[in-house]
């Protein structure tokens, strides 16, 4: 099977093609999918986009017009697949439903952890040789309430590792899961009571029509004065202008994100020599109590191999034309 990869990036190639052993004949391009890029993929039978890539209408119309008959997602979430269009065309979607919840719970623990104790900030003062602790002081998670939003495979191995802090846990899903409930004694309730009562505010949901803007101006106004939210999410599930407000006001002790709502076309690249034009990144960067890390969560040497065997997995399948239990698009 031909396969055209989009967005490759070089830290996952060699993954890739491990996992592939020569089986496709897949090209590597750094190039976003869009609608302009999508008339590289002629000549192709399958495409592997990630996060960044945008599978709308009119682009899966063009890749279904260049032959394509299959997209593989190097990634869990798929908000930026128009998936009635690719049912409709008969295009075959597949993801990578898990790859390593581990990497996203730790990457969030370790955003929370750098905030708290100001960690960015004592580094940067010892390599000037400036070894005042004034406004380094943190808090102890031991005994916080933390509120974890979204306890599916991410969320639940964060309330682990919370739990292991001694922190009491609270949490907010559509599907309660009981184990948790059992084995680190967290208690469901709705979103406003968690935002009302948390210390720490976790987000672990997809992006989706009811998760959109979740984190808006009415629910940050029933947060604590100093809560620290994490969210290693999807950007778009917290309305950021409202979250800049809040900065703004002194309602919010810090905020620790690995996404963006407006990081297509901005993350994933170089942008030194040419700064985004984007004035709410440019606002959150100015607060020092603001920590942004460039959608790398999921860079571990575990869930990279994870997410190249699943993508070659699903191409396996198509090619010998059978069904990936993966596969976004029930018949």
């Amino acid at each position: 099977m031909k396969v055209l990869v989009y967005s490759a990036k070089a830290f996952e190639i060699p993954y890739l093609e491990k996992a592939n052993g020569n089986r496709h004949q897949i090209k590597f391009i750094e190039d976003l999918l869009n609608s302009k890029s999508a008339v590289q993929a002629i000549g192709y039978d399958a495409i592997s986009i990630f996060s960044a890539d945008e599978a709308c209408f009119i682009t899966i119309e063009k890749l279904k017009e260049f032959g394509v008959k299959y997209i593989a997602l190097r990634s869990v979430g798929h908000d930026n697949v128009n998936l009635k269009a690719a049912s409709r065309l008969g295009i075959k979607v597949a993801n990578v439903p898990a790859y390593s919840p581990y990497a996203i719970a730790e990457h969030a623990i370790s955003l929370l952890l750098a905030l708290n104790r100001r960690l960015i900030e004592s580094n940067n003062r010892v390599k000037a040789y400036n070894f005042n602790l004034d406004n380094l002081v943190g808090i102890d998670l031991n005994n916080k309430t933390v509120g974890i939003i979204g306890t599916g495979r991410i969320g639940s191995v964060t309330a682990k590792i919370f739990n292991g802090f001694g922190c009491k846990l609270i949490g907010y899903d559509i599907d309660e899961d009981q184990r948790l409930v059992e084995d680190y004694d967290l208690r469901y309730t709705s979103l406003t009571e968690l935002c009302e009562l948390s210390d720490i505010i976790s987000i672990h949901v997809p992006l989706n029509s009811d998760t959109y803007y979740l984190i808006d101006e009415d629910l940050i106004s029933l947060m604590k004065p100093n809560v620290i939210i994490i969210n290693t999410a999807r950007g778009a599930v917290i309305k950021t202008e409202d979250i800049i407000e809040a900065l703004k006001k002194g309602n919010i002790g810090a905020l620790g994100i690995d996404v963006f709502e407006n990081e297509r076309g901005i993350f994933f690249k170089d942008r030194s020599n040419e700064i985004p034009d984007d004035v709410m990144l440019m606002q959150l960067n100015a607060y020092p109590n603001v920590l942004i890390t460039g959608h790398h969560a999921y860079l571990t040497h575990e869930a990279l191999t994870n997410i190249a065997e699943t993508t070659i997995y699903n191409l396996n399948q198509w090619e010998k034309q059978m069904t990936s239990e993966n596969e976004l698009i029930k018949n």
